[in-house]
């Protein structure tokens, strides 16, 4: 068979049920088997990144490999984005592009990026093939570093005459992988040594990042705050990992985080990080960061302990088989002597809890609440939907207004905060869960990067939701020239407001959408439950909202979580007096 032939045998064989991408010239020949393939449904997107993103969606909410195809040259540059998402979130995407012939690379030809030179540092690995007869194990190989280890982007690039050549199919592969052995199992002692510290701590706080969701191991993760009733928190990348509902549950840390769930990281005696990396967004200025306590730090890559924060107890594995072992542990050190009496720690987060609960303001011009109308999305879609978000307001707002019950129900870009994640996401998790509702969440701004991808939707069959928050602004730059630049609005008006340019709810019609508009804290109940009847074809809400609502809490870029404001001119914690 050819070379075209045995990729499409060797997607098939991995399993893969949804590639997203569009042909040019250099990946054509790869085109024309995947029209022969019962296995394999292509996705034809409108944009090289709303395939980027769909892949990620597809594989945060499933927890399967997404994958994405895309031409050489500027197709293949379109998805550097998407696959720097995937890097920065661990999420395991495989992308499939197109080369220039193998006797035209390197000499500028038509259409030739050196694409893996320019995705190095934003991929997990990536490979050039060279011989059609390598093209089995690399594909192998590709998802076999995607999906283990700590997950990420691993991209093909394969020349055109490659995919030409005739050459034998032969499965399964002998994968050549010798300098990678990610480490599952955790040292014993080290868990043990962790137990220890757990037992003994009287301020003691779970963790939790997304690391723990990419493990599937909430269920355990709920058995140790169980058993050990510490208190836990989930940052943005692991909201869902812990029941919101959950007693225990602070909440979300960090810049945008509650004041309980900061408050108890900077009181804390010791932290037990699952999956998480001590990201900038969470610690605030480091060296004021959680001063007291006590790190033991577990995650699947080894890179990352004591990369930011030195760790006490590092414990490299798996963070299910961590916690399996933690568990047991935990027990056996409880059955030699007892544990610290955490009474007076929850006192006082319960008193933080009880002065500074998650609120917002009605805007004082009358103008509808953008918390509002993400909160009732979340009350009336329910637990079993699927969310997304782009990046600003509306994504911070949706994480912490919206109640997460179950892992993967919550999708977003957090590492690399990429604009028009949205939209090309929730069609891809559609495509992974077409059982479900799914709702993008998105802001004026994000959603004029990639909604042409709601034509994607529109005729390939994936009812998306998708609420714009309209404030008329990029909101969070806006917040931040407000609270930073003495209200200096420089480039931060989009004209949705002023001009109504673009109109959304006729946007949404062109791209085949049902659109609705709302404006009105009365209509808002009324048109969600209309968007949640109408299943034929995507919807698009235009929620015209207050331009000035700014999310709080808030850590200043650059201070300390000690310097958290619950509100303007509210510093709730830390004051000396």
């Amino acid at each position: 068979m050819t070379g075209a032939q045995s990729l499409v045998r060797s997607l098939e064989a991995v399993g893969v049920e949804v590639v997203f991408g569009i042909p040019g010239g250099t990946i054509l020949p790869a085109y024309d088997p995947l029209l022969d393939s019962t296995k394999v449904r292509h996705v034809l997107v409108r944009h090289e990144q709303g395939a980027g993103h769909a892949a990620t969606g597809y594989a945060q909410a499933t927890g399967q490999v997404g994958v994405c195809m895309a031409t050489s040259g500027p197709g293949a540059t379109n998805l550097v984005t998407p696959l720097a998402d995937a890097n920065m979130d661990s999420v395991p995407v495989v992308a499939i592009t197109g080369q220039q012939t193998r006797a035209l690379i390197g000499t500028d030809a038509f259409q030739e990026a050196d694409i893996c030179g320019i995705t190095l540092p934003v991929t997990k690995h990536n490979f050039l093939v060279t011989d059609p007869a390598e093209i089995p194990r690399t594909i192998a190989e590709a998802f076999h570093l995607a999906k283990t280890g700590r997950p990420g982007p691993v991209l093909v690039d394969i020349p055109k005459d490659v995919l030409q050549e005739m050459t034998s199919f032969s499965w399964p592969p002998e994968l050549r992988l010798p300098g990678y052995r990610p480490t599952t199992r955790p040292h014993g002692k080290q868990v043990r040594e962790a137990a220890r510290l757990i037992n003994a701590a009287r301020r003691p706080v779970l963790y939790v990042g997304g690391g723990v969701i990419k493990a599937q191991a909430s269920a355990e993760l709920l058995e140790l705050a169980e058993l050990t009733g510490i208190p836990v928190v989930t940052t943005l990348m692991a909201r869902g990992a812990f029941p919101d509902s959950h007693a225990q549950h602070l909440g979300m840390p960090g810049m945008h985080g509650t004041v309980p769930a900061v408050g108890a990281l900077q009181r804390a005696d010791l932290l037990v990080a699952l999956g998480a990396r001590f990201d900038d967004r969470v610690t605030g200025k480091l060296d004021t960061f959680a001063p007291d306590a006590a790190v033991v730090h577990a995650d699947i890559d080894p890179a990352e302990i004591s990369k930011n924060r030195r760790a006490d107890v590092p414990i490299v594995g798996d963070c299910k088989e961590i916690l399996v072992e933690l568990i047991a542990a935990v027990r056996a050190e409880r059955a030699q002597s007892p544990a610290a009496d955490l009474a007076p720690w929850w006192q006082t987060l319960d008193t933080w809890r009880e002065k500074f609960p998650l609120g917002y303001e009605w805007p004082a011009d009358g103008t509808l609440s953008p918390q509002y109308v993400i909160e009732r999305i979340g009350a009336i879609a329910g637990p079993d939907a699927i969310y997304t978000a782009g990046v600003g307001q509306h994504q911070m707002w949706a994480a912490q207004f919206i109640k997460y019950e179950k892992p993967a129900t919550w999708l977003n870009s957090g590492g690399l905060g990429t604009m028009g994640y949205a939209v090309p996401a929730a069609m891809g998790a559609k495509f992974g869960r077409p059982d479900k509702v799914v709702w993008a969440i998105d802001g004026d701004g994000c959603f004029q990067m990639t909604n042409q991808e709601l034509a994607t939707c529109a005729i390939e069959g994936a009812p998306i939701k998708v609420a714009v928050i309209n404030n008329g602004n990029l909101g969070m730059v806006r917040q931040w020239q407000n609270l930073f630049y003495a209200e200096r609005y420089s480039q931060t008006d989009l004209g949705t407001h002023k001009h109504r340019i673009p109109d959304f709810t006729l946007l949404a019609e062109a791209l085949g959408c049902a659109g609705l508009r709302c404006e009105t804290r009365e209509d808002v109940d009324t048109v969600i439950q209309r968007a949640m009847e109408i299943n034929d074809r995507p919807v698009v809400i235009d929620f015209v909202v207050g331009k000035d609502a700014q999310v709080w809490p808030m850590v200043a870029a650059g201070t300390g979580n000690n310097e958290i404001m619950a509100a303007r001119g509210i510093r709730p914690l830390f004051d000396e007096d």
